[in-house]
């Protein structure tokens, strides 16, 4: 019958070292990259990416043609956390380490396990220069996550040192920048002397929004957790045991 052929498949091994070895190699590039604060320069090749990627696509353009600007620059993306999105693109695979989780470049399952890796080794992965140079999208998965090995104190500290590395670069008030994230953080886990700790804190150098700390304190005075509200309540993998935590389950009546 006309319709049916023989499929033959060869060996995916090969093709993926094939592949790999064109991440950043001029040869053949049609695209160059300039990238992190280093301005390293990385070689691409702009069919690959932009058949790969949306992001690509759309910074690339739609059209083959010289009106590409190169090289692209850009400066606020570490270049091992470009070259391991190149990997990615290229082979399909990539081996991740701490300092090359931060961009993703919206490509879901990269993504997802980009958040495994940092949901596993969390307190490396906060201090490391990526985290704080992680855009607010990019963040916001990870504050959501129930499955980080990291105690809400630290994660309060990593973010409060995430909003003023981008304040810095932004230019604009701590608050203002960390406010599209803030609400994420699960404040009813702190204790009382915690809680007034940090809300001394916040009164020096504002960072989170007063009525986020007064829901915290809510949860303490009433020793309910808000059941409509879930996440403020909800304790993470890493959370440590504090006395009042036995009470956070309950529902408001």
């Amino acid at each position: 019958m006309e319709g049916l052929g023989l499929v033959v498949c060869g060996e995916a091994a090969p093709f993926s070292t094939a592949l790999r070895s064109l991440v950043n190699n001029p040869r053949y590039s049609d695209v160059c990259f300039v990238v992190g604060q280093e301005r390293q320069e990385v070689f691409a090749h702009r069919c690959l990416l932009a058949c790969r990627c949306s992001f690509f696509q759309r910074l690339l353009g739609s059209e083959p043609g010289p009106r590409v600007p190169s090289p692209v620059v850009l400066s606020t993306v570490p270049a091992e956390a470009f070259l391991a999105v190149l990997e990615f693109l290229y082979t399909n695979s990539v081996k991740l380490h701490r300092h090359s989780v931060a961009v993703t470049f919206g490509l879901g399952p990269l993504q997802e396990r980009c958040i495994a890796f940092i949901e596993a080794h969390s307190q490396e992965a906060l201090q490391t220069r990526g985290f704080l140079e992680l855009s607010a999208p990019a963040l916001l998965p990870l504050l959501r996550s129930d499955k980080l090995c990291v105690d809400e104190a630290e994660l309060v500290r990593a973010a409060r040192s995430w909003a003023r590395v981008g304040a810095a670069v932004l230019a604009q008030p701590v608050a203002e920048v960390a406010a599209p994230v803030v609400r994420e953080l699960r404040l009813a886990l702190l204790a009382p002397a915690e809680l007034s700790a940090l809300e001394e804190q916040n009164r020096r150098e504002p960072f989170i929004p007063v009525e986020q700390i007064v829901e915290a304190w809510k949860c303490h005075a009433l020793r309910r957790g808000d059941e409509a509200r879930g996440a403020p309540c909800r304790r993470r993998r890493g959370t440590l045991p504090r006395e009042h935590h036995r009470f956070l389950d309950l529902p408001f009546k």
